[in-house]
């Protein structure tokens, strides 16, 4: 048997786990890791904050950058927000980031 060439430009496979939008983490993990419930995830999947990824099986997978998010509304809400509220709430604040990312990136010269 030959071995295979070495391609650094071919994804490695722990190359996925320092990717913070792979989905990584099980509902029932990430559900432990932030300790909620599995509940909890699947309102902010119904209120179209966080969008899980589907495993072959139809499981919820969530990435890292997800778990913060819902890390955030859990914050929200256990300080009396309603989760509708916090929902939103994080959705200003991206859009918020979004704006201040794009007001201090140089604009191109008008030609």
């Amino acid at each position: 048997m030959i071995p295979a060439q070495y391609d650094p430009a071919a994804p490695r496979p722990a190359g996925k786990f320092d990717d913070e939008h792979y989905p990584g983490y099980t509902m029932g993990r990430a559900a432990e890791m932030l300790g909620t419930t599995q509940n909890f995830l699947r309102s902010l999947d119904e209120a179209g904050l966080i969008e899980p990824q589907r495993s072959a099986g139809g499981h919820r997978r969530y990435s890292r950058h997800q778990l913060r998010i819902a890390a955030r509304v859990r914050q929200l809400v256990d300080e009396g927000t309603a989760i509708d509220a916090a929902c939103r709430i994080i959705s200003l604040e991206d859009q918020l980031h979004e704006a201040r990312l794009r007001n201090t990136s140089p604009q191109p010269a008008a030609g």
